[in-house]
C-alpha cells in the first residue's frame, strides 16, 4: 500500500537556519519539497561531478576486491573533501595510466603479430648495407601477382606466404628504378625482439600500476565509502538550502516538505521543543506527492518489479500486493517443470548463505518462484523433461496431473480473472479520483464480464449450474450493460451516452478479447520448455544405445548437462519477460494504471 504522507510548511529566522536544518537531518523524516531544479544550479551540478568521480571509484575497487576472501580493509581515515577529492585524483591517473599502458601494448601486440610474419631481424643490419650503397625495401602482394622474374632483376627475397599474401623484400643498389605491381608496407620502428622486450616492459609497467591500485583498493575502500557519506551530506544539505525561498528582505526562510502519517508525531515534539514554527498545508492542485511502499514481507519482495516500471502516484493504489501472486503463478506456469524448480530454490537457497544482506531480497524472491515452478511442474507432471504421468509408480495418481487441454483452459481463466481484477481496480480508482457517480459505468462493465463469465463460460468449462442461476448470472449481466451504456458519461444526455456506450463496448469487446489470449502464452510457453527437456532426455538415450557402458554413461551425462541447462536458460528467459509483459502491458492497462510516482527520499544523514 502507498503510505498517507502529511505536508509542512517551515518559517525559520534565518540565524537560526543552519540549526534548524541540522534538527530536520538528524530527523530524518521530512521529505524536501524541491521548487528549483537541481539542474539550474551550478555548485550542485558540480558536487554531483564529485559525488559520481567517488562512486565511479568505488566500484572500480569493487571489483578489484570481487570474490577475494578474508581481506583485511583498512579502518577509513577521515579526510576534508579537498584530501578526498585528491585521493580520487590520484586512482584516476593510476587507472588512466593502466589504460594507456594497456592501450599501448594493444598497439604493440598488432605490431608483433606483423613482425612475426617477416621474422626476427636487425634494423642496424639494414642501415649498414645502406651504408655501403644497397637499400632493403619491404613489399607484400597476392601470392598470385608474385613475379618470378623480379628475383633476378630486384634481388626478391621471399620471407613469408601468409593467407595468399607473399611477404618479400628487394635488395638493390642505390638509385635503382623499381617498378614493382605490389604494396609497401609501413613498417614498426624497431625489431621483432625488441618489440617484444618492450611488451614485456609494459607488461611489468602494468603489474606494477596493478598493485598499487590493489593496495589502494584494499588501504583506501572505507576512506572512500565514508568520503562518498560525507559528499552526500553536503549536497543534500545544500539541496536544501537552495529548495529554500527567502522573505522579508531575506530575514525569514521557507521550506516545505512531506513526512510520513506516523513519523507527524515525532517531527512535531521535537519541533515544538526547540520552538520552530511549522505548520501542517494542505497539498496543491496537480502537485507530486512523495510516495513510499509499505507492504507485507511476501509482496515487500515484488517491490522492485513495480519500480521497474514504475512507482505509483500517490493518488492510486500500489499494484504491488495485487500482482505479485499472480506474477509468482505466471512464472510457474512459463517454467512448467518441477525438476527446474528445485534448482531455483535450493541453488537461491545456498546462495543466501554467501551474498551481503543487499542481494538476500532478490534470492528469497526467486526462492518464492522456484516453489510455486515445483508446484506447477508436479501438477502437470513434468520433472526434468520426464512425463511423470508415465511413470508406473505415479500410475494411481494420473488422473490427477494436469493435461494439455487443462492448462491451455486454465490460462484462459486465469487471463478472464485476472483482466476482470484490472477492471475493477480501475474502477474503484475512479471513484476515489473522481467520485462515485463517474464509477458507475466502470463498475458495470466488472459486473458485465463477472457475470457473463460465470453464466456463459462455465457451461463451457463442464461446470453444470442451476438454470436459474444461469439466468440470473445474464440477468446481472444484461442490467449492467444498460448502464454501462446510457450511464458512461455523467451530466451529458441519453443520446451522447448511448453513442459513447457503443463505442466502449466496441473497445471492450476487442480490448478484452485480444488481452485474455494473450494468457494462452502461458500454456504455450510451459509447454514448450517440458517439451524440449523430454527431447533432450530422449537424445541422450537413442544417441547411446549402441556405446560401451561407461562411455554411455558419459556421453549421456554430457548431453542431458548441455541440454537442460541450455532449456534451463531458455526457460528463465521466457518465464520472467513473459510475466513481466503481461503484468505490465495486460493488467496495467485494464487497471489504468499511470505510475510517474515519485519516491520518498527524506532529508536525513548518510
Amino acid at each position: 500500500m502507498i503510505v498517507k504522507m502529511k505536508k509542512y510548511a517551515f518559517m525559520v529566522f534565518h540565524r537560526e537556519y543552519d540549526q534548524f536544518l541540522s534538527t530536520l537531518r538528524d530527523l530524518g523524516v521530512v521529505h524536501i519539497k524541491e521548487t528549483k531544479s537541481i539542474a539550474d544550479n551550478a555548485e550542485l551540478q558540480e558536487m554531483i561531478a564529485e559525488r559520481k568521480r567517488v562512486s565511479a571509484a568505488i566500484r572500480s575497487f569493487k571489483r578489484l576486491n570481487e570474490g577475494k576472501k578474508d581481506l583485511a580493509f583498512s579502518p577509513a581515515v577521515e579526510l576534508s573533501k579537498e584530501d578526498g577529492l585528491q585521493l580520487v585524483g590520484q586512482i584516476e591517473e593510476l587507472q588512466d595510466k593502466r589504460a594507456q599502458l594497456q592501450a599501448q601494448r594493444q598497439s604493440l601486440h598488432k605490431e608483433i603479430e606483423y613482425m612475426d610474419l617477416w621474422g626476427d631481424f636487425s634494423y642496424t643490419s639494414i642501415k649498414q648495407l645502406k651504408k655501403v650503397g644497397y637499400n632493403v625495401t619491404f613489399y607484400t602482394c597476392p601470392t598470385a601477382k608474385f613475379e618470378p622474374k623480379w628475383v633476378d632483376e630486384y634481388n626478391a627475397v621471399l620471407i613469408n606466404n601468409f593467407q595468399s599474401v607473399t611477404y618479400f623484400i628487394t635488395i638493390t643498389k642505390e638509385g635503382t628504378l623499381i617498378d614493382i605491381d605490389a604494396e609497401r608496407p609501413k613498417m614498426p620502428d624497431m625489431g621483432l625482439a625488441k618489440l617484444q622486450a618492450r611488451n614485456e616492459q609494459l607488461k611489468e609497467d602494468m603489474q606494477a600500476v596493478d598493485t598499487q591500485l590493489q593496495e589502494m583498493a584494499v588501504s583506501q575502500f572505507n576512506t572512500l565509502l565514508e568520503l562518498d557519506k560525507h559528499l552526500s551530506n553536503e549536497f543534500h544539505l545544500m539541496n536544501a538550502i537552495v529548495q529554500t525561498d527567502r522573505q522579508a528582505e531575506d530575514r525569514l526562510m521557507f521550506l516545505e516538505g512531506w513526512t510520513t502519517e506516523d513519523n507527524t508525531e515525532v517531527l512535531e515534539k521535537e519541533l515544538d521543543k526547540q520552538g520552530y514554527f511549522f505548520q501542517e498545508v494542505e497539498k496543491e492542485e496537480g502537485e507530486k506527492t512523495p510516495v513510499k511502499l509499505k507492504n507485507n514481507s511476501f509482496a515487500k519482495l515484488y517491490e522492485p518489479i513495480t519500480k521497474l516500471y514504475s512507482l505509483p502516484n500517490y493518488l492510486e493504489l500500489d499494484p504491488t500486493p495485487l500482482f505479485a501472486p499472480f506474477f509468482m503463478l505466471f512464472f510457474g506456469l512459463c517454467f512448467g517443470d518441477g525438476g527446474y524448480g528445485l534448482i531455483i530454490l535450493l541453488l537461491c537457497t545456498f546462495l543466501k548463505t554467501k551474498v551481503s544482506a543487499d542481494y538476500k531480497p532478490f534470492l528469497s524472491l526467486f526462492q518464492w518462484l522456484g516453489g510455486m515452478t515445483i508446484v506447477v511442474g508436479t501438477l502437470t507432471g513434468s520433472f526434468f523433461g520426464v512425463a511423470l504421468v508415465d511413470v508406473p509408480a505415479f500410475q494411481s495418481v494420473k488422473k490427477y496431473f494436469l493435461s494439455s487441454d487443462n492448462l491451455m483452459t486454465l490460462s484462459i481463466v486465469i487471463g478472464i480473472f485476472h483482466v476482470i481484477l484490472g477492471k475493477a481496480v480501475a474502477a474503484y480508482k475512479t471513484k476515489v479520483q473522481r467520485g462515485l457517480k463517474h464509477s458507475i459505468a466502470p463498475f458495470a462493465w466488472v459486473f458485465v464480464l463477472t457475470f457473463s463469465s460465470i453464466g456463459l463460460g462455465l457451461p463451457m468449462l463442464n461446470v453444470h449450474l442451476p438454470q436459474i442461476v444461469i439466468y440470473a448470472c445474464l440477468g446481472i449481466a444484461a442490467v449492467g450493460f444498460l448502464v454501462a451504456l446510457f450511464y458512461n458519461t455523467p451530466g451529458k444526455n441519453i443520446l451522447l451516452n448511448f453513442g459513447s456506450g457503443l463505442w466502449n463496448t466496441y473497445n471492450m469487446a476487442s480490448g478484452v478479447l485480444g488481452d485474455v489470449l494473450s494468457y494462452i502464452r502461458l500454456f504455450a510457453i510451459g509447454l514448450t520448455g517440458s517439451i524440449l527437456g523430454s527431447v533432450f532426455n530422449s537424445l541422450a538415450v537413442s544417441m547411446t544405445e549402441s556405446l560401451p557402458v561407461v562411455a554411455k554413461v558419459i556421453v549421456m551425462l554430457l548431453i542431458l548437462l548441455v541440454g537442460h541447462s541450455l532449456n534451463f536458460a531458455l526457460c528463465m528467459i521466457s518465464s520472467l519477460v513473459h510475466p513481466l509483459r503481461l503484468v505490465f502491458v495486460e493488467y496495467f492497462k485494464n487497471s489504468e494504471y499511470e505510475g510517474g510516482g515519485k519516491e520518498y527520499l527524506p532529508f536525513k544523514k548518510a
